[in-house]
């Protein structure tokens, strides 16, 4: 179909339904002499004359008749669906794809969701859990969460969460037969649970007054989920790192013991970032509003 098929197909419709280029012209928003340019480059362009015309009169000819028969309910659809998106900038409802963390779903989205579905029940979420950066445009997506170091600079990020601080943690029984670190140096005596992004192995980062440095965990496994990592830590297997945020109950029980927290500043926290705030969707601006936290 070339580029202008749809609005002269269109306009051979209301031509024909009007049975009057002068009525269809000012339904259109055209002048006359614009709306008989396009019906006759349709006509050309299909080799059939669609439309009978005289002085007095306009009516379909029998192709045109044929034609109008499939295209009105196909303009109609189209015209529906259409109608059906530009609601979308005024009613909150529809699809909003969203990829995030797995810390982030239960830190961020988890908590908020029950009240969120509540009060906009024609919104779904269709959520995918990765650890990864993500381009979501490239992946189309409406909207991602993820850590502020890792959003790109050209997209609209607004808080989700207060800032955050790492924790290195072990357990009880692993510390029972090997020493408690006292600096960041001191984990290479030491199992380190390695977290893993698909591209490689996170470098667990620290930093006191002007000192900065990573550390590349050795030991005897690594995920790319965080819950296996301190499922692991638990089980006494070695050390391992998660935002301390997830870890409260697991610390205030004695579960976990938290190590190097003087080496641990906090820092920025989960954003939610989109690409655009035009033509924003009233379901993307809704649910915004329901995850952003104040600073």
């Amino acid at each position: 179909m070339a580029r202008n098929d749809l609005a002269e197909l269109s306009a051979f419709a209301t031509v024909a339904e009007e049975r009057s280029f002068t009525r269809a012209a000012t339904k259109l928003g055209l002048s006359q002499s614009a709306l008989s340019h396009a019906i006759g480059s349709l006509e050309k362009r299909m080799g059939v004359q669609l439309l009978a015309r005289t002085t007095r009169s306009v009516s379909a000819t029998a192709a045109g008749t044929a034609l109008l028969r499939e295209l009105a309910p196909a303009l109609e659809r189209i015209g529906s669906a259409v109608a059906e998106a530009m609601q979308q900038r005024d009613r909150p409802a529809g699809r909003i794809r969203l990829i995030l963390p797995r810390t982030a779903i239960e830190m961020v989205l988890l908590p908020k969701l029950a009240s969120f579905a509540r009060a906009y029940p024609e919104i779904v979420l269709e959520v995918t859990s990765s650890n990864d950066p993500v381009d979501i445009i490239a992946g189309g997506y409406d909207a991602g969460v993820q850590l502020g170091e890792f959003i790109q600079r050209d997209m609209i990020a607004v808080p989700v969460t207060a800032e955050m601080r790492l924790a290195v943690v072990g357990s009880p029984a692993y510390f029972e037969s090997n020493p408690i670190p006292r600096t960041p140096q001191d984990l290479r005596d030491h199992s380190c649970i390695g977290f893993r992004f698909s591209n490689g192995l996170y470098r667990w980062e620290f930093e006191k007054g002007r000192k900065a440095l990573t550390v590349s965990p050795e030991g005897p496994a690594s995920f790319d989920d965080p819950d296996l990592v301190i499922r692991t830590v638990l089980d006494g297997v070695g050390i391992g790192t998660a935002m301390e945020a997830t870890l409260e109950h697991l610390l205030a029980r004695g579960k976990l013991i938290q190590v190097l927290k003087d080496w641990c500043p906090s820092f920025p926290g989960y954003f939610l970032y989109y690409p655009s705030r035009r033509n924003q969707p009233a379901a993307l601006a809704a649910l915004i509003r329901a995850l952003r936290v104040s600073g």
